[in-house]
Order: C-alpha cells, then sequence, then structure tokens
C-alpha cells in the first residue's frame, strides 16, 4: 500500500522514499513507492508530474490501495528522492479549492453544483439551473472572494462513516470506512480526495467568465488564483491597447463606439447607394451590348453575390440569357427570364464537368465554382458561343 503523503501535506514538494516495484505495460513503464506525494488523476482533478531520480514522472494513477507512477524509464536505484512540480500542484490546489468555495456560495443562491471538470486553461461546474442571470452572477463572484479576503482555515482530515452522517455534508460520500473531509471553516464540509491550500485567502481571487447551456443546466466557466490574474493582466492589455488607439478613456470606449457605429451605418447606407447607382449605369451598358439572344461578360473582382444581383437586374429588363464571371473568384452565374430556350440549370448540369467546373441551379438562375481562372475562362468563352 502506498502512503499517501500529500493527504498529510498538500506543500510537500521534495522527499525520499524506497521502490515497491516496478511494472512494465503496453502504454510504458510505471514505478510504485512506498510513499508517494505525486496526486494520481482523479475527482475532476488532474494528476501530479515530477521526478523521481531526476526521471520525469508523464502520469500518475490510483489502482485500489496503491498509487502508479508513470516514467520514462525505471530509475535503476530503490532509494530514490522525488519532486513535484509546484507550479503545477499549487495551481490544481487553487483551482480545486476555488471551485468547493464557487459551489458552497452558487448553493447558497439555489444552484448546486453537478460536476467539475479543472482545465488546463479554465474551469467549470455545472448547476441544476436552467438559466442564471448576470446580476445572480455578480452577486456569487462578489460573495465568493469575500471569502477569499475573510482568509477561511481549509483542512483534511479523515472520518468513520459514522462521525460522517453527523457533519452537514454537501452530500453524501462515495466511501464507507475511512472518509476524507476537507472543511472550509465557517463555510462547508465537503467529502473530497483532492488536494487544497490551506487558507481561502491563497486561492487568490475567483473570476467567473461566462456561463453555457449544458443539457439543460447552466455550466459556469471560471479560473482562480495566478490564471485569473493572467486574465485580468491580458484583459488590461487589450483595453490599454484599444484607449491608445482610440484617444480616449476607459469612461470613454461605449461613447466612441457608439459615434463609430452611427458613421459606420451612415456610410454603408452612402456606399449601398452608390453601388446602386454604378449597377444602374452597369446595366445600362450591358443592355447596349447584348449580341445574338445574350449578354457576357467578365468583371475582375466582383463577388459571386453581386454578380447574382447584376444578373437578375438585367433579366428583369431583357429577355436574353445572361453570362457573367468573377476572375477573382473563379465563379460564373447564368440567368434568363423565362422566355429564352435555355436552362440555366440543365445546361451547367451538362457542361461543367468537361471544364473541371461544379455548380448547378434551377431553370432562371444557376452559379458555378472552377479550380482555376484558366478553367472558368475557358468554359466562359465555350458557354458565350452556345448561347449565342
Amino acid at each position: 500500500m502506498t502512503t499517501r503523503l500529500y493527504y498529510e501535506d498538500a506543500y510537500l514538494t521534495h522527499w525520499t522514499t524506497r521502490v515497491m516495484n516496478r511494472l512494465e505495460r503496453e502504454d510504458g513503464r510505471y514505478v510504485i513507492l512506498d510513499k508517494s506525494a505525486f496526486y494520481p488523476h482523479g475527482g475532476g482533478q488532474p494528476n501530479d508530474t515530477g521526478r523521481i531520480n531526476g526521471i520525469p514522472v508523464l502520469d500518475v494513477i490510483s489502482e485500489g490501495e496503491e498509487v502508479l507512477h508513470k516514467v520514462e524509464r525505471f530509475p535503476e536505484a530503490n532509494k530514490v528522492a522525488c519532486e513535484l512540480d509546484w507550479n503545477r500542484r499549487f495551481d490544481h490546489m487553487q483551482q480545486h479549492s476555488g471551485q468547493h468555495l464557487l459551489s458552497a456560495v452558487c448553493l447558497k443562491h439555489g444552484a448546486m453544483t453537478l460536476s467539475f471538470h479543472l482545465g488546463e486553461d479554465y474551469c467549470t461546474i455545472d448547476v441544476d439551473l436552467t438559466e442564471i442571470s448576470t446580476e445572480q452572477l455578480t452577486a456569487i463572484e462578489h460573495e465568493a472572494n469575500q471569502h477569499i479576503y475573510m482568509n477561511h482555515k481549509i483542512s483534511g482530515y479523515f472520518v468513520t462513516e459514522e462521525e460522517a452522517s453527523r457533519l452537514p455534508l454537501v452530500k453524501s460520500p462515495k466511501a464507507v470506512e475511512r472518509i476524507r473531509i476537507v472543511e472550509m471553516e465557517g463555510v462547508e464540509y465537503n467529502g473530497c480526495g483532492g488536494t487544497h491550500v490551506g487558507a481561502t485567502g491563497a486561492i487568490g481571487m475567483i473570476k467567473l467568465l461566462k456561463t453555457e447551456k449544458q443539457k439543460g443546466n447552466v455550466r459556469i466557466l471560471f479560473k482562480c488564483g495566478y490564471r485569473a490574474l493572467r486574465e485580468f493582466q491580458a484583459q488590461q492589455q487589450v483595453l490599454a491597447s484599444v484607449t491608445s488607439r482610440l484617444k480616449t478613456s476607459r469612461e470613454g470606449i461605449l461613447e466612441r463606439l457608439d459615434k463609430w457605429e452611427v458613421e459606420q451605418k451612415q456610410l454603408q447606407s452612402e456606399m449601398d447607394a452608390l453601388k446602386e447607382a454604378m449597377d444602374e449605369i452597369t446595366v445600362g451598358q450591358l443592355l447596349a451590348e447584348q449580341e445574338g439572344g445574350r449578354i457576357a461578360s467578365i468583371f475582375a473582382d466582383k463577388p459571386l453575390k453581386e454578380l447574382q444581383n447584376l444578373a437578375q437586374k438585367l433579366t428583369a429588363q431583357c429577355d436574353a440569357a445572361v453570362l457573367l464571371a468573377t476572375e477573382s473568384e473563379h465563379k460564373m452565374v447564368l440567368a434568363q427570364n423565362g422566355s429564352h430556350s435555355v436552362s440555366c440549370g440543365v445546361f451547367f448540369k451538362e457542361h461543367l464537368a468537361a471544364y473541371g467546373g461544379k455548380g448547378g441551379g434551377n431553370d432562371k438562375l444557376a452559379q458555378a465554382a472552377f479550380g482555376s481562372w484558366h478553367e472558368a475562362l475557358s468554359f466562359y468563352e465555350f458557354a458565350k458561343q452556345a448561347l449565342s
């Protein structure tokens, strides 16, 4: 049986112990230590990493009473010095303790935590609410951080099933013999086998990021401690950049953006009017150039949507077949108003493949795309002749 040192001291980072067993498995090499402070993944918390006699620990798993450490290679000696990756461990402690505190506060607001996930970038809890308001989230975040400032003591200890029955636990523990309790003084008692900071002050801060719908419940995304600090620093950098570019203060950003939105709508309206006027000129020119029952033209950089709009304006004023191509997108439009003998969709379906094109449509409007302008131009020349 491995003595799990993280239960005794979550802040332990260096220790010496003996190798009790070496296991060769399909997925790698594992060692079992007499004493280990490496936390195996489980309960929503990822595993620790570190080194055993300088050899990297890749994974840590729990099997019954033993803790198995996946290593790059077996240590030669039986007595080994172990070193924990403290930054990773402390991050997990901050996130896990922060989750306990956040869940306790959520419960006071009528939201029971259903599940917890500690990810590499952020953490989540799913709560049994169908929706949660911005005001509720703000209140929960404020209250959780108040408990951090009060620096409540956090302790972990084992109790019997009978002793556990007398505690106001959040939910009944799965274990029945030795039940580990994590007590956040004055806040909650919780059955938990994870690692935690010694007091709520070490959580640093809790920042709620956003919420998502998850199988009829609400998922809250959050960060604690150094993760929350880095998030705040990143947001401050973006804010500083925005205020610098807009030449305004933080308080003036929204006013400046509102002004820009009005100006943008005005500019867009003016551009639409100019585009409409230019389309009318183009339509007039193309109508004058129609020949042999068809209108054909190539544009350097018009997008497909504009070609379609132009084609519909042309067919509204004449009975010709309209063939328009855009060089920048290698695309083409064929349209007619029902008076022409050609079916646009059928024509494309019969001939596109021979030119490497793909597309389709109905009798009055069809569109096609090509892998290159050379292919598109070849089809355009063919279609122009065929539609005459």
